[in-house]
């Protein structure tokens, strides 16, 4: 076992590359951090480079913004916290010259305690691609304004050289393997562990099958159309796909549709079998997953398990049938033609009982019809006297008894 664990580590890199080789078709993965977006048009802008930064306003306080972390006021009284940010934190696409609009939660409490929810102090964080509105740090990043809405809540307006935007995401796809959940596929973009191939995540070999979830937005369901599965090495793990998905009906979020993964092992492999599964969906990027498989023996088909205890169920029902008329024909046989009745007409009987007199050491356990006879004649005469000795009784009787 531990020469296939490092096997497998030290091909792991090499078997990535070629699995991502082979299957061509591209896909989009959440990105490493939580510091992305979704424009307006459904195409990811990922932040990631700029997490941590920092962006000062001088004022009185001072204002600053430390990208998708935190907003907080600096003076020489302390800091004053206005809002972090966590991976529910608000980051949606703006409108009008607004690109994107952040929102930073739960800062600090004090003279604060009325806010909505307890989320003390909060702060919103308008971001613009380019140059400030007010013609401020032209082609740079900066902040441009800061406006107070009260002693809890600001507003800052920032500017970012954006990055392009990527590959257009097909938002509200999930894939789980339970109802409603999305382990493997978030709001259609494939989450970490399910981008590639991963032996952590690998299925064992008694496991023969998997359950999926698929749920979709109602109105853009239609777009999603039949997975296609592909298998590397293409020989050796037959898969078989069942279920409302592969049927062609759509998801929707208040009914989502199973695929079913019937997989079997034809041909033991040293390292997991890597299988894609790819949803296309018209318009936008497909919606693609790898999900591996350990293969440590061979599997036998269903119908190979189930063929020997068929031929023995169909076996076991012609020997009762034919038992069952055998003995309704040799019945019938020893009372019309032979005579008997009762136990004496059962087929086999006969043999029965002269089993059973070898097994007893020669004595009879089982008395036949005619040895019943004689016996019961034997006794009778046995208990009647005969005639002449009555009569001798009765002449006797009669010389010592008479008076």
């Amino acid at each position: 076992m531990v020469e296939h664990s490092s096997f497998f580590r030290f091909h792991n890199p090499l078997l990535t590359i070629i699995v991502l080789q082979a299957f061509k078709a591209a896909s989009v993965t959440v990105p490493t951090s939580n510091c992305y977006v979704l424009d307006n048009s459904s195409r990811i802008v990922d932040f990631t480079n700029w997490t941590g930064h920092s962006f000062e306003y001088s004022a009185t306080p001072d204002l600053v913004v430390q990208f998708c972390k935190d907003v907080e006021t600096r003076s020489q009284t302390g800091y004053v916290d206005f809002g972090r940010y966590d991976k529910l934190s608000y980051f949606v696409a703006g409108s009008g010259q607004v690109d994107f609009v952040q929102g930073y939660y739960n800062g600090d409490l004090v003279k604060c305690e009325q806010s909505y929810d307890l989320m003390g102090r909060t702060s919103q964080v308008n971001i613009i691609c380019g140059s400030c509105l007010n013609g401020q740090c032209k082609g740079g990043a900066c902040i441009c304004n800061v406006t107070y809405e009260s002693t809890c809540r600001v507003l800052v307006e920032l500017t970012i050289p954006c990055e392009n935007p990527g590959p257009r995401v097909f938002k509200g796809f999930t894939v789980g393997f339970n109802p409603r959940t999305w382990e493997i596929v978030y709001n259609g973009m494939t989450q970490l562990g399910f981008e590639k191939p991963q032996h952590d995540f690998s299925f064992g070999t008694e496991q023969t099958r998997v359950v999926l979830y698929m749920t979709a937005i109602a109105s853009l369901s239609t777009l999603v159309q039949k997975p296609i599965v592909k298998v590397f090495p293409d020989k050796g793990l037959e898969v078989r796909l069942s279920g409302s998905v592969a049927s062609g009906k759509p998801p929707t979020t208040l009914s989502p549709t199973m695929l079913i993964m019937d997989w079997r092992c034809e041909k033991a492999h040293d390292t997991p079998y890597a299988v894609n599964v790819t949803f296309p969906v018209q318009g936008y990027e497909p919606i693609q997953f790898i999900l591996t498989k350990t293969c440590e023996f061979r599997q036998d088909r269903e119908a190979d398990t189930t063929r020997g205890w068929a031929i023995f169920g169909v076996l076991s029902c012609i020997f009762a049938v034919s038992s069952l008329v055998f003995c309704c024909g040799g019945f019938i046989y020893k009372t019309r033609v032979q005579h008997l009745h009762g136990i004496d007409a059962l087929p086999g009987t006969t043999l029965l009982s002269a089993c059973l007199e070898t097994v007893s050491g020669g004595r009879q356990i089982y008395a036949r019809a005619e040895d019943l006879n004689s016996a019961f004649a034997s006794e009778a005469s046995w208990e009647r006297p005969p005639l002449s000795t009555q009569g001798t009784m009765r002449q006797n009787d009669r010389k010592y008894g008479a008076i």
